[in-house]
């Protein structure tokens, strides 16, 4: 299964998603309930118009989206959440956050004045700009927000609003442009008691991604969080092995995966593999030099048989691919600086 598939399947867990939101907008905190969460169409299609007022249908797709509903004082309170996976850091993403944002609230306004279009509304008509824009004074858009979930163990470098991607040097124009900011979960750029406000297996997820690639670090984060890693969700162990290539080996079927057992068995792999080809170079290593050996013993014996029918050195040397130093060695002539 493909390393988006599974990062995918593992976020769109209600209980994951909650958790996701929760850190970011609350620090930690339970206020986003899973019941609260319904899974939404991620498919976007927005009627914008082109040259000509032509209609031209734009499609785009999240990775995943949710739409919270709550009571807060007695109303009815909507959010749309989303969550873009990246593997990969993404040098446009404000652009690509920023599109699913605009595209959600122009199908939003479509949707309006497609209701009202529907339904007039009763007691009286609407006004010029009500019936013009098709939305009207008192509809309100559900709020979109969209977070980027880093699943890399490298700092993101990337840019992280409209503006990071822009160079314009004039402050007054800068102060008319509309921002966009991006919002990020990336592990490297995370102390660990942050990391720890997680609530779900993404705790576990983004701690290995922190220090996969560093082993004291690993191994001290397996300690003080033994209890967890060594009864881990099997999806959170998938979503480990995916993006982190590390090798681990674990039982199909299992629902939990000690994975402290799994590294061990892991790194005793690699060692005894390591043992293997060690063996292999140093095989390989004895025969070159067993090679080399047997070669220069053949130069040398055919450097004698030349020189004894008459051959200078001069023209001995380039026939067995030596300098001429080295067969006056091998002739016992190194003080003799004459070519016979």
């Amino acid at each position: 299964m493909k390393t988006d598939t599974i990062t995918k399947e593992y976020v769109k867990d209600t209980g994951v998603f909650a958790d996701i939101f929760n850190f970011y907008i609350y620090g930690g905190r339970s206020m986003i309930q899973p019941g609260q969460l319904t899974e939404r169409d991620t498919a976007k299609t927005a009627l914008p118009y082109g040259a000509d007022d032509a209609v031209i249908p734009v499609q785009r797709f999240r990775d995943v989206q949710k739409l919270y509903a709550a009571m807060t004082d007695g109303k009815a309170t909507y959010i749309l959440y989303g969550v873009e996976n990246q593997t990969q850091i993404h040098y446009a993403m404000p652009v690509k956050n920023n599109l699913y944002d605009a595209l959600e609230y122009a199908g939003q306004a479509e949707e309006a004045a497609k209701s009202h279009r529907r339904q007039k509304r009763p007691g009286d008509a609407p006004s010029a700009g009500e019936f013009l824009s098709g939305f009207w004074a008192g509809d309100r858009l559900i709020p979109s927000v969209t977070v980027t979930l880093f699943f890399g163990a490298e700092a993101w470098d990337g840019p992280l609003s409209l503006s990071d991607m822009m160079d314009v040097p004039d402050q007054n124009v800068c102060a008319c442009m509309n921002d966009y900011k991006k919002h990020l979960i990336a592990p490297a750029q995370m102390a660990d008691d942050e990391i720890m406000r997680f609530q779900s297996s993404m705790r576990e997820i983004l701690l290995f991604i922190k220090y996969s690639k560093d082993r004291a670090g690993l191994d001290r984060i397996l300690q003080a969080n033994e209890g967890r890693f060594r009864e881990l969700e099997r999806r959170a162990a998938d979503v480990i092995e995916a993006v982190t290539k590390s090798g681990l080996k674990y039982e199909e079927g299992e629902e939990a995966v000690d994975m402290c057992q799994a590294i061990q068995e892991m790194r005793l792999e690699e060692r005894r593999l390591g043992k293997k080809e060690g063996e292999r170079i140093g095989r390989e290593e004895g025969e070159r030099i067993g090679r080399e050996e047997g070669q220069e013993m053949q130069a040398r014996e055919t450097s004698k048989r030349l020189y004894a029918i008459g051959l200078d050195i001069g023209a001995i040397a380039p026939a067995v691919g030596r300098t001429a130093e080295t067969v006056r060695g091998w002739l016992g002539l190194a003080d003799d600086l004459s070519n016979r």
